[in-house]
């Protein structure tokens, strides 16, 4: 649970706010996936700044951590004529939505709120439909972060890593002292997470875009994404048996309890450190992913709007829009969440050293070239391309006869026929 400092201080934001009044009210049905701790607390903030305006909150939250139930039954309502206000969409889905028809314009909104000017154009960039904004971001996370319990690091022996064949050799001191060296939840979207981790270790930046942007054959059947698929395997050989189905917070919690010695997740897995009272630099540490010092993998959390057939509802989806974008709920949303706001004027005091390191990378590798968008989290491609690598990348990790040449030749041609 978070401590009741920090509980009290978000509700003393919360009900700080002066939003203005409105005439008539209506309702916002707003579909996502933020089901664990962190990402709870986060939606319940805005539910609370929407009912604050008048409006009341339908709750559409459809469990699991990669969204792919909530896609499901998104398809559902959509195709039914019966869409919600918004849902939480990212990347190239927005756009194929978009070229389906289904969203609505929220220019005037972001006109008047001058969202050109507060956010960066890597993000305006995804959040339009032929140069309409039809989504509104969130947050930025980073998806490159290294977990770890000091306590354990220290009991074996083994110190941070800086590198995946580091990594090796830390983890094998963890594995002999008892411990598990890396916690991980046995899903295709979690399996994706480390394998862009020690992709972006090995591949480097410019050829992790021709993979995992550009799509290139040459880079996804090369000697590089071999190197990556043989790393890859070993990576199988620390953690638990376990693993299987496992939910990405449960592993989270393995760290916080010391069962496990690290993770490698995206920055909302801070969230459950901060809701289970933890403090970093304390309790527990955040680092690049073995090898990606300076690099930033980043995952953008938006909500897209539907053309709503109600239009007594329209201007309660326009005023959840323009809240979502406000200082405020930025700061509590983010704080709750382990991202960093998407708005570059923010104030940044309130947050932790991640937050802050989280921050300085994302500006830095945006100048480096350093700053590429998550395969695993749907940043990099469309949906048709990252469930291609999710079927080859799953199915080698765990299969313990499979061999790395032959699971690049096979990603390749896996990519190439869903383009």
């Amino acid at each position: 649970m978070m401590n009741n400092k920090h509980t009290l201080k978000i509700v003393t934001l919360a009900s700080s706010l002066v939003l203005p009044t409105i005439a008539v009210s209506g309702e916002v049905e707003v579909l996502h996936w933020w089901t664990a701790g962190g990402e709870a607390k986060s939606v319940a903030v805005l539910k609370d700044m929407m009912e604050q305006q008048g409006h009341s909150w339908k709750d559409f939250a459809v469990a699991g951590g990669g969204g792919e139930s909530a896609m499901t039954v998104l398809k559902t309502r959509a195709v039914s004529g019966n869409p919600p206000s918004a849902a939480q969409i990212k990347g190239h889905d927005i756009q194929e939505w978009g070229n389906l028809g289904f969203l609505t314009t929220l220019d005037d909104v972001a006109k008047k709120e001058k969202w050109d000017s507060i956010l960066p154009s890597v993000v305006t960039k995804v959040m339009k439909h032929k140069g309409d904004y039809v989504a509104v971001p969130v947050n930025v996370h980073r998806v490159n972060w290294l977990w770890a319990n000091p306590v354990v690091l220290e009991k074996s022996g083994a110190t941070v890593p800086t590198s995946m064949d580091d990594f090796f050799v830390q983890a094998e001191k963890i594995k002999k002292a008892g411990y598990i060296a890396l916690a991980h939840g046995g899903q295709p979207w979690q399996d994706a997470t480390i394998f862009e981790a020690v992709a972006l270790d090995v591949l480097g930046s410019k050829d992790y875009r021709k993979a995992f942007v550009d799509l290139n054959m040459t880079v996804l059947s090369g000697p590089k994404m071999v190197e990556v698929f043989t790393k890859f395997k070993r990576v199988h050989d620390y953690i638990d048996s376990n693993s299987p189905g496992r939910d990405w917070n449960v592993a989270t919690s393995m760290v916080i309890n010391g069962e496990a010695a690290m993770q490698i997740m995206g920055d909302w897995a801070k969230g459950e450190f901060t809701a289970a009272g933890k403090v970093p630099g304390t309790d527990y540490i955040c680092a690049p992913a073995p090898g990606t010092e300076g690099q930033f993998t980043f995952n953008i959390d938006s909500f897209a709007f539907f053309d709503l057939g109600d239009k007594s509802n329209e201007q309660a989806q326009k005023d959840l829009a323009r809240t979502i974008l406000t200082k405020d709920f930025q700061e509590i949303f983010n704080l709750n969440k382990g991202s960093i706001p998407v708005r570059l004027d923010m104030d940044m005091s309130k947050f932790d050293q991640c937050a802050l390191d989280s921050m300085a990378t994302f500006k830095s590798s945006a100048k480096s070239g350093d700053l590429v968008p998550s395969m695993a989290h749907g940043l990099s491609t469309t949906s048709y391309a990252q469930g291609a690598i999710y079927d080859v990348v799953t199915n080698f990790f765990n299969d313990k006869s499979a061999d790395p040449t032959k699971a690049a030749d096979k990603l390749a041609r896996a990519v190439k026929s869903a383009m």
